[in-house]
């Protein structure tokens, strides 16, 4: 206890109360300083950021090449971003963001789907068997893919995983697009090695489900379902709406009439149905009357 007694006597208490008082004061100027450089240096949001993020449709998924809605709204505010970078905002929505800002609608404001540009999967030739882990991207990484068409798709399901809506999925080795699921925001389009996804109008009929720029004769070395250039498709149609450009058809889909007759006169059926509905259905023989 004496010795406690001792070790009291001997701290200075007036010397740590003085030190404590200025570590207070101290505190209290930066604070203040602190407060003040904050409302004298603060820069103010622009007001229009949070109309323009309201209209957007908020899914956040970040194809627009922004960190979610509030990155990319700020982005259009300050003029570094393109409205049409977005595939998900609606049109209505689209129009009421270019009148916040002030700005032209900008493309087509008709609401698009993604398609894939592919018709071969398990009908295209293999270069080589792959070992390895399994999605497009990494097989790409390897001589271009084990397809011997240098833009087949691999059916490997990069697209799929990246797809938020489970819009994709991979069968008969290439992809396909559920058009019901489809939201076009565009992450598909990105993580496609082989670029073979694009976006057409939700309103189109038919497309066409084959990207090679190849000839005929090379096509047909290759895959069992690829385009052969024959133009038998252009010919056919009847509103002058598509067109081979290096050897591909491109629909133009402001003059299509959805009279189907490209996709009925291709012979390597590369032209397809965007929705199963539309498909003919098998018709049934009735039963033979019993006598």
């Amino acid at each position: 206890m004496t010795a406690l007694y001792l070790i009291g006597q001997a701290i200075n208490w007036a010397g740590i109360a003085i030190a404590a008082a200025i570590v207070v004061i101290v505190s209290l100027v930066l604070g203040v300083m602190i407060l003040l450089i904050n409302k004298y240096t603060q820069v103010k949001e622009d007001p229009r950021i949070k109309e323009v993020e309201h209209c957007l449709a908020g899914a956040n998924c970040g194809a627009c090449g922004y960190p979610g809605c509030s990155g990319f709204a700020k982005a259009l505010v300050e003029g570094k971003a393109k409205l049409d970078s977005c595939g998900q905002t609606p049109t209505d929505k689209r129009i009421e963001i270019s009148n916040i800002l002030g700005i032209a609608v900008e493309g087509n404001t008709e609401p698009t789907i993604a398609v894939v540009g592919c018709n071969g999967g398990v009908r295209c030739r293999d270069k080589y068997d792959y070992q390895g882990y399994g999605d497009c991207v990494s097989q790409n990484l390897l001589a271009g893919g084990r397809k011997a068409c240098e833009v087949g798709c691999m059916g490997a399901g990069s697209c799929a995983d990246a797809c938020p809506y489970h819009a994709i999925e991979c069968a008969d080795g290439y992809a396909h697009v559920d058009p019901d699921l489809c939201r076009s925001c565009g992450l598909c389009i990105q993580t496609c090695p082989k670029k073979l996804i694009k976006r057409i109008p939700a309103s189109a009929k038919v497309y066409v489900a084959c990207s090679t720029q190849c000839r005929g004769k090379d096509v047909m070395n290759s895959c069992q379902a690829g385009c052969i250039a024959c133009g038998k498709c252009e010919r056919s149609c009847p509103a002058g709406a598509i067109h081979l450009v290096n050897n591909v058809p491109i629909i133009d889909y402001s003059k299509c009439i959805h009279c189907y007759k490209c996709l009925e006169g291709c012979p390597r059926k590369c032209i397809k149905y965007v929705h199963h509905e539309d498909e003919p259905q098998p018709v049934q023989a009735e039963p033979a009357e019993q006598k």
